[in-house]
């Protein structure tokens, strides 16, 4: 079933949710409300999903597009998170394997490295560390089991040096290779989305939620709801709200009462370089050690490599941004591990998100220390609040949500979602087979024919988009691999309404093109407009607006 969600579809879902109502009102539309929605239908439930801005536009596009067990968690001995970690990176790599792929990981260990990979104890002199932390990597091919990618191994400074250029050799007494997943954070949503769809989930962007009618027992009845393109106001009928709002969950909350959680945001940030300005191949690099005890990534992607995270409390979570200190301390500590140096003049881009991490009432303390599992718990108003977690771990937090519900209502609990496919998947060989066959006749380059099987089944369309019209065959930048069919994907099956939606999330081209997408805009726009039937003012109007924000 060819369900498309273009800003028809947005229109049809407001005069629906008014008029019928729903029984699960789902606010907030990053991975985490993206899953909720997905359980929600295929458990039979009439739901919706809605979002103040576009989806995926808050801390689920700011990841660092991992799939992980989150194996720093072994040193804190939290079994249990990396445990789920591993099972849920294993089913995202089944249900989506179109989305989600392998990625080996270099760790190197350098004679200065007290505490790598965060362990809670040091050793005299760091005799041992090497055998503690293939001790470590065992347990995480272990506790992955069946769904495990590869097994660790260890390899020679040649081979770590091979795989990893950009390393310094002064000081490097072993290395090691383990692997996780990697994967297009806002594709992945979207695709979430779109599955949801398909099984009769209603979807509306820039929908925001503005308060509630609540009955006499204090029950919401109705949500008010704002399009914020429009200015209408919309009293949609619910069952239950569910609250997946991230580090926002407790203004919704608040808005039916008195919030029951606390939620403390943790700002981590990304730089984006060049591929050649730290000489990285296909695989990723931890850098073992930081002045705050996290990890930092060095993650290939496309033909740029990925630098993060911070992990710092405070600062504005309407508008997240890197300051300075961030910058400065993501150079210092990668230039501490490499040969060549990194400087400022490398920086394509640098960006920000914040972690919904749960915290005690009174906790003051560092926010690398708080738990990344998640809580899901009832607010205000008879709504469910779902807050914590990771990208990783969002299918299970929806089903944990959903089956929370389900109780309180008396109804059976089922696992609708452990085994389901997410759209793309059925008939994506075939789709690959089709990508490779007429590449050549377009001139795609390998980043392109990469990207373009990340769509799974869907890559279909664009191909046949493409034939129809060559222009759409072109790649946006010279050197990304993003073409311009792909603007047409998104309005029609992606709900993509603004050119900021297209350039930041669906393209990325606000972190990853030197121009920040400013001088692809124009372009763009033109084809966005052919789509949403934007007017010459209207096309003026969103590049003026997007380049304002750059």
């Amino acid at each position: 079933m060819d369900i498309q969600l273009s800003h028809r579809e947005r229109k049809s879902a407001f005069q629906k949710m008014t008029r019928e109502g729903i029984e699960i009102l789902v606010v907030g539309g990053g991975i985490t409300g993206s899953g909720v929605v997905l359980e929600a239908v295929a458990r039979g439930y009439r739901a919706a999903i809605i979002d103040k801005a576009d989806f995926c536009s808050g801390t689920s596009s700011k990841s660092t597009k991992l799939a992980h067990g989150g194996i720093r968690y072994l040193a804190h001995f939290d079994f249990a998170l990396v445990y789920e970690g591993l099972l849920e990176r294993g089913r995202m790599m089944r249900n989506a394997p179109h989305l989600v792929k392998p990625l080996g990981f270099v760790l190197p260990l350098y004679k200065e490295n007290k505490r790598p990979m965060d362990m809670p104890f040091t050793l005299p002199g760091g005799i041992g560390t090497s055998w503690i932390m293939q001790a470590g990597l065992a347990l995480y091919d272990v506790m992955a089991g069946r769904l495990g990618i590869k097994m660790h191994k260890r390899i020679s400074t040649q081979k770590a040096l091979d795989l990893a250029p950009c390393l310094k050799t002064d000081g490097l007494k072993s290395s090691f290779i383990y692997y996780d997943g990697q994967t297009d954070d806002t594709l992945l949503t979207m695709t979430v989305l779109r599955s949801a769809a398909q099984r009769g989930a209603l979807l509306a962007n820039y929908a925001e939620l503005t308060g509630f009618d609540q009955g006499p027992d204090g029950v919401i009845k109705a949500a008010h709801v704002r399009d914020v393109l429009t200015g209408d106001i919309h009293t949609i009928p619910v069952g239950t709200v569910i609250n997946a709002a991230g580090v926002f969950a407790e203004r919704i909350e608040s808005m039916a009462g008195k919030s029951q959680i606390s939620i403390k945001p943790a700002k981590g940030v990304h730089l984006t370089v060049p591929r050649e300005a730290v000489k990285l191949g296909d695989y990723a690099v931890v850098l073992p050690e930081t002045p705050d005890g996290r990890l930092l990534f060095m993650v290939p992607w496309n033909t740029r490599v990925t630098i993060g995270t911070t992990d710092t409390k405070g600062g504005n979570i309407d508008q997240p941004a890197a300051n300075d200190d961030d910058i400065d301390y993501l150079l210092r500590t990668t230039n501490l591990y490499m040969r060549t140096h990194l400087t400022r003049a490398d920086i394509i881009s640098s960006w920000a998100g914040y972690r919904p991490l749960i915290s005690p009432a009174n906790n003051t303390g560092d926010t690398s220390k708080l738990s990344r599992t998640h809580l899901v718990m009832d607010g205000p108003g008879g709504m469910v609040t779902i807050v914590g977690g990771k990208l990783t771990t969002y299918r299970r937090m929806a089903e944990d949500t959903i089956d929370h519900l389900a109780k309180r209502q008396g109804k059976t609990v089922s696992h609708a979602t452990q085994n389901m496919s997410l759209d793309g998947a059925k008939g994506a060989q075939a789709a690959n087979a089709a990508v490779d066959a007429i590449s050549r006749a377009h001139g795609w380059s390998a980043d392109v024919i990469k990207r373009l099987k990340q769509y799974g089944s869907e890559a279909n369309k664009i191909l046949t988009w493409c034939a129809e019209d060559k222009s759409l065959a072109q790649p946006i930048v010279s050197d990304l691999p993003y073409i311009m069919a792909e603007v047409v994907y998104a309005c029609r099956y992606e709900m993509a309404l603004t050119l900021d939606d297209m350039l930041v999330r669906r393209l990325h081209l606000n972190f990853e093109d030197w121009s920040r997408g400013l001088k692809a805009a124009p372009a763009v726009a033109q084809v966005m407009a052919r789509e949403l039937g934007w007017s010459i003012s209207d096309m003026a109007a969103q590049v003026a607006n997007y380049a304002q924000k750059q």
